[in-house]
């Protein structure tokens, strides 16, 4: 009998290093935030609008992105993608040798750039995820690559808070932008469809099929290809699911702590707590790795509830229950004095969102074949609304209280709640979608 291979588990690698430089980029502006402020003269409020403006275009561009993923596969529209984020990013760096009005619009705008060169990402992860990974995988394999957001954190952010300190803010643009181009010149040799990997042989290719993957969805010169579908009938079909909206709706909620942490919690430990920039690197990481730790756990919990006979369903929302329940303990830092107690809650409500964000597995999970990547760029789409709202509104928040954190904090802990009865209450069972009314017609051979 021929010994089954693992090639799928380089896949992962790959897009967790990848997700990992993603969410890098994205965080390079909250680490130099208090120093770009300073030399670009941009108030709260400002800097509100300009760490959300990535979100913006990200939002913006899932849609056209998700289609083009169905179209023209995910390893193509992943690596252009992977390119230029990483070229804006570098640009970003340039914005120092610029002054008044003009370098605020110049970052504005490569902030935008970059949210909508990164829109590929994490719908592309999901249709990677559903062709290479069977049921009873699946739900670990998206909370490796969903976790990378928590260890770029967690690795990046001393290295980040150190670059700056030495180099200045301009540097740790240069440089986490050069790591994305260095990788993008890679990706295009080690990611492949199942069919068409070198080092994938029949037995494994048999196993995840068996178990669910859909192996083909990126492989061309097969009839078993899915079926073209009109995007819009298309989006129309999966917003009228109530389990989907569900779970797009808890996507949200959990993405307002999300952005919480990637853009305003850095500027919070410095600001309220008086950290300097290099020391609040090193404090920022530490959340960063309990959620590591906790998107680990909730993913491996999941997975090894299917294998135990549970339901799908009790399998993915159980984590998410704990986690949830968890990610509201932020709310105990406005009662407490000590920095260490503020790093200790703040680490455990991120474990607890680690362990909860087990969205991208339901989507792989639900997602029509013919679309996960329309149903993962809405699912983003909803998701990364957040990014939008939560920079501004914590901005807000923060003038009009006078500089506190307090009740940005409490905006930033009920959103744990909402998620949770998002996940208990609309989504119901879970399932794959199948699609009805979007599919269009094939022309007779």
């Amino acid at each position: 009998m021929t010994r089954r291979t693992n090639a799928r588990w380089g896949i992962l690698a790959m897009l967790f290093i990848a997700t990992t430089i993603n969410y890098a980029d994205r965080a390079t502006m909250s680490m130099a935030g208090k120093d770009m402020s300073a030399a670009l003269g941009l108030s709260s409020v400002q800097m509100g609008y300009v760490l959300s403006a990535f979100a913006w275009s990200y939002v913006l561009a899932q849609l056209p992105m998700g289609t083009m993923l169905d179209k023209y596969g995910s390893r193509r529209v992943y690596f252009w993608g992977l390119l230029l984020w990483s070229l804006f990013t570098v640009l970003q760096g340039t914005v120092g040798f610029l002054t008044g009005g003009a370098a605020v619009f110049m970052l504005f705008a490569l902030r935008l750039a970059v949210g909508a060169a990164e829109a590929p990402c994490f719908p592309g992860n999901a249709r990677l995820t559903s062709a290479w990974f069977p049921k009873q995988e699946r739900g670990f394999a998206s909370a490796i690559f969903n976790s990378s957001q928590y260890f770029a954190t967690a690795a990046f952010a001393p290295l980040m808070g150190a670059i700056v300190h030495t180099f200045g803010w301009q540097a740790v643009f240069y440089i986490i932008g050069g790591l994305g181009i260095v990788l993008a010149a890679i990706w295009g040799k080690v990611i492949f469809p199942p069919r068409l990997h070198p080092r994938a042989n029949q037995a494994e290719l048999d196993y995840i099929r068996e178990g669910g993957a859909l192996v083909d969805l990126d492989y061309v010169q097969s009839e078993a290809k899915p079926k073209q579908v009109d995007t819009m009938k298309c989006v129309k079909e999966l917003l009228s699911s109530r389990m989907l909206l569900g779970v797009y709706s808890f996507q949200f909620c959990i993405n307002i702590l999300t952005y919480f942490f990637l853009t305003w919690f850095p500027i919070y430990l410095v600001k309220e707590r008086g950290m300097s920039i290099l020391k609040a690197g090193f404090v920022a990481s530490m959340p960063a790795l309990c959620g590591f730790a906790g998107a680990i756990l909730g993913g491996y919990i999941s997975d090894m509830l299917l294998k135990r006979g549970y339901s799908l369903t009790f399998a993915r929302k159980a984590p998410v229950v704990v986690g949830m329940f968890l990610a509201m303990s932020m709310l105990a830092c406005e009662y407490v004095e000590s920095d260490a107690l503020v790093v200790f809650f703040m680490s455990l409500s991120f474990f607890g969102k680690g362990i909860g964000s087990l969205g991208w597995a339901i989507v792989s999970d639900t997602s029509p074949k013919e679309a996960g990547g329309i149903s993962g760029g809405l699912f983003n789409t909803f998701g990364n609304c957040a990014g939008i709202v939560t920079p501004i509104v914590i901005g807000y928040l923060v003038q009009a209280s006078g500089g506190s954190f307090a009740s940005a904090l409490v905006f930033v802990g009920l959103s744990a709640a909402v998620a949770l009865f998002m996940m208990l209450f609309v989504v119901g069972r879970i399932e794959r979608v199948e699609l009805k009314n979007a599919l269009i017609a094939q022309p007779a051979r």
